[in-house]
Parts: structure tokens; sequence; C-alpha cells
């Protein structure tokens, strides 16, 4: 197994638990980070190593957002070194970056299996990026969530907003991103942003390996078929939705697999076993 400078990650009974370990730091996100998350991600994606991913954390906060020496520690785009006739070229560079950041959090939001997050304490700046990007989320009763970004005179470019946007009411979403303000548990509750809180870490992941359980035996096809098809209708209209749900349907439809052994299952009144999806086949 892979060592991690930020994360631990555990497949077990066909779920990745996949757990931020830096809590002396708040789990900032430091360049390890960022390139950490997409490669543990993909290799699960890829292999069809799990059914289900589960992100959780360490320490008192979930994550403390981005890490100031990404942005000081010379190798990335803002080393201040531009000169006037660099400016162009600086900031081709800097868009290049931010849409390499984007992409650590995508692989969650393209991932073929489920991903549920589980936030204790502060959930500020980039981790407010990556939490849109999981398919549910709860939380601790004192978890918050906080548009870091206009606190350091920054707009949040890492996919708070095309995703945010979805999941809660905009008038609120400009409420957080203009003034700052945290979004407490409670609140984020009553809105469906979190799907439950609890009153400790330890029943709340214990409460998410549960439905974690129970996703990964469903079959895998079936939970990537769901998957794709939200994904599709959050971005599209209902007619495009209907018509690619249709195309779907026709292309995967196969009686006499996964929905034969669910009927096959009942009748002899035992668990249905399902096969793994398959790897991704890597290109030559």
């Amino acid at each position: 197994m892979t060592t991690h400078t930020c994360f631990d990650v555990e497949i077990r009974d066909k779920i990745a638990h996949i757990r931020l370990k830096r809590p002396e730091a708040f789990n900032t996100m430091n360049r390890a980070f960022w390139n950490e998350l997409p490669s543990i991600v993909n290799a699960i994606n890829d292999e069809a190593s799990a059914r289900v991913i589960v992100i959780s954390s360490t320490g008192k906060h979930f994550c403390a957002g981005m890490d100031l020496s990404v942005f000081t520690d010379g190798q990335g785009v803002a080393s201040g070194n531009t000169t006037k006739n660099e400016v162009g070229r600086s900031r081709l560079a800097l868009r290049a970056e931010a849409m390499r950041l984007q992409k650590t959090f995508n692989c969650l939001d393209e991932a073929r299996m489920p991903v549920l997050m589980a936030v204790q304490g502060g959930c500020v700046g980039g981790a407010v990026d990556m939490s849109t990007c999981a398919d549910m989320r709860y939380a601790t009763k004192d978890a918050f969530f906080v548009i870091q970004e206009i606190n350091l005179a920054m707009t949040a470019d890492v996919g708070t907003f095309p995703r945010l946007c979805h999941l809660l009411p905009q008038g609120l979403v400009r409420e957080l991103a203009y003034a700052g303000r945290r979004l407490m548990a409670q609140r984020a509750l009553e809105l469906g942003f979190v799907n439950e809180l609890f009153d400790t870490q330890e029943q709340m992941l214990a409460h998410v390996m549960e439905i974690a359980k129970e996703i990964a035996s469903k079959s895998p096809l079936a939970v990537h078929g769901s998957k794709v098809m939200i994904n599709y209708a959050r971005d599209h209209s209902i007619a495009d939705g209907l018509d690619y749900v249709a195309t779907w349907q026709s292309g995967m439809f196969n009686p006499t697999s996964d929905m034969f052994e669910s009927f096959r299952a009942k009748q002899e009144k035992r668990d249905p076993v399902y096969e793994d999806l398959f790897p991704v086949r890597k290109s030559m």
C-alpha cells in the first residue's frame, strides 16, 4: 500500500476510506494534497477496487483550506518574477494552474462510484470546493462551512460557485460569497446541503459507513448509472435528461445480468451477489 503525506487510505468490504491525516496543520491543502488526492481517487476508480468512497478527516477541523505555502513556495505561478513583457504568459499560467486545481476535485464528481463526505469542525475555503463534489455530505453539530477566499481578497475558483449554486439557494450563496460568513451545520441541514447531523465524529462515521455498506451491496452498474444520470440532470434541461437516460438505458439494459441476479436472489431468499465494474483500460 502506498504511503501518502496527507491521507490514509483503507479499502475494506468494497468501501474505500480516504482520511485526511494532518490534524496538527488543520489538514490544510499543501502541494502534496493536490497531487495525492486525484492519484488516490483515480486509482480506485480505474481499478474498480471499491464501490463507494468515504472521505473523512482527523482532529478538530475537517480542513482549513488552502495551505498558503502553495502560493509562496516558489513552485507555483505566484512567484513574483513577472515582468511587464511576461504579464500575458503569467496570467495564462495562472489560469492553467487554477484549472489543474479544479481537476483535483473533478475526480470526485467523475468517479464511477458515489463519494460520501464526513465533516467535523471547520470546512474552510478549498474544503468547501471539495465538499460540493461529494454525492452526500454528513456533519457533526459543531461543523461549519465558509467561503474563506473572500476574506483573503480572492474569488473562489476551484469549483465552489458552479456546484454550490445547484446545492443551496442562490441568495444564500451570494451572502456566503460576498460576506465570508459561516454556514453553520444546523442551517446546512435545514437547507439540504448536509444529509444528517451527529453529536460526535464517531457517531457520524459509524452512520456513514453503514450507508456506504448499503450502497456497496447494490448493483455497481446501476449505482454508476444513477450517478451519471443525476449529474447529467444537474447540468442539462429536463428534456435533455430524459433523452439521455433513455439512450443510456438502451445501451446498459441487460435483463440477463444484474437484474436477473436480483430476481433470482429474491426467489432464493438470499442477498444478491453482483460483479464489480471492470477496470478502466489504459491506452497503449
